[in-house]
C-alpha cells in the first residue's frame, strides 16, 4: 500500500464532488450551520472549479495506490494590518473516507499543504474544525496545531 498526495486537477472534479457529500454530512452532522456558514457555495462542482483556479488556494487529493481517497483545501488569507503584509494559510476543509483513515493519507495530504504553504512564505497556520468532531481535532493537534479561538453561533428560531 502506497500514501501519496497530489495537487488536484480539473480531472478528479467528479471524485472532489463525491468525496465532498460525506464530508458535508460529517460536518452538518455536529452543526447545522456548517452548510451554509463555511462549506463550499453550491453548485459544488463549480466551487471546485473555483478552487482549482484561485491563487490563493492549495487543493491536494491523497491517495491509496493512486486511488483518491481524500482531499484538503486550503486558502492564504491577509491578517490585520499590524501585521505588515504577512498572510496566514487557512485550511478550510480536510476529508478522508472513513475506510481509509488511520493509514496516513491526511497526513501525507497536510504535510504537502503545509510545505506548499510554507514555499509561498506562508509561516502561520489555522485549521478550522468543528466543535465536537474530535478525530479532526486529534489530527491537527498531532501536527502541532493548537486551539487559538471558538467561535460561537447562535440562530434565532423560526418558531414562536
Amino acid at each position: 500500500m502506497v500514501v501519496t498526495s497530489r495537487p488536484a486537477a480539473a480531472e478528479d472534479l467528479l471524485r472532489l464532488v463525491e468525496l465532498y457529500g460525506p464530508a458535508l454530512a460529517e460536518q452538518v452532522e455536529l452543526r447545522e450551520a456548517w452548510r451554509v456558514a463555511e462549506g463550499l457555495p453550491e453548485p459544488i462542482a463549480q466551487a471546485f472549479l473555483d478552487v482549482l483556479a484561485d491563487a490563493d488556494s492549495v487543493l491536494r487529493v491523497g491517495l491509496i495506490d493512486n486511488v483518491i481517497f481524500g482531499l484538503i483545501w486550503a486558502r492564504i488569507e491577509p491578517l490585520l494590518p499590524q501585521a505588515d503584509g504577512e498572510r496566514i494559510g487557512v485550511i478550510r476543509i480536510v476529508y478522508v473516507e472513513e475506510a481509509a483513515r488511520t493509514v496516513g493519507v491526511g497526513e501525507a495530504m497536510l504535510a504537502a499543504t503545509l510545505s506548499e504553504l510554507r514555499s509561498r512564505g506562508i509561516r502561520r497556520f489555522d485549521a478550522i474544525v468543528s466543535p465536537g468532531h474530535r478525530l479532526a481535532k486529534n489530527f491537527f493537534e498531532s501536527a502541532d496545531f493548537k486551539a487559538r479561538r471558538i467561535t460561537m453561533y447562535h440562530r434565532d428560531s423560526d418558531e414562536e
